[in-house]
């Protein structure tokens, strides 16, 4: 048995950006940052950030690029997948990104991503439901030998 999740809430870092492939598919990337705090052992508060590379496909892909741009507060969850290439210069180089099944918008209402909500409208988080495909074996935390 395998498992490949993950999980993350952070910030878009660019506007997503819609491509279709050549078959007519439609695929967004985008970034996501997400923030490490700790106290080390002097007592200063300490912040790393990560950055995550995004790609959604078909329908969630055009749900990110309709409602998502840059400094949305956004839930992903996903799959790591990597790829690699060799580049011009003969060196062969790799990107890791979080290939996403699921996505929530975070953002308050209200404001300039208020996606024609009223004006003055309560925090509420929008929920966007994309069905899912059929997978080929149902993965049961039961059945996760850990």
């Amino acid at each position: 048995m395998n498992l490949n999740k993950a999980m993350i809430i952070g910030n878009v870092t660019r506007d997503p950006e819609l491509k279709n492939t050549p078959s007519g598919q439609s695929v967004v990337s985008f970034g996501v940052a997400t923030n490490l705090v700790w106290t080390d052992q002097s007592g200063q508060q300490q912040k790393k950030t990560e950055f995550h590379n995004i790609i959604a496909w078909r329908k969630l892909a055009e749900v990110c690029a309709k409602y998502l741009k840059k400094g949305s507060k956004v839930y992903v969850e996903g799959r790591l997948q990597t790829t690699d290439w060799t580049g011009n210069d003969g060196v062969k180089r790799y990107r890791t990104e979080i290939v996403a099944e699921n996505m929530i918008m975070l953002d308050s209402k209200g404001g300039a991503s208020n996606f024609g909500a009223p004006t003055g409208a309560g925090a509420r988080e929008e929920i966007i439901e994309i069905p899912e495909e059929p997978m080929e074996e149902e993965i049961r935390v039961e059945n996760i030998p850990f």
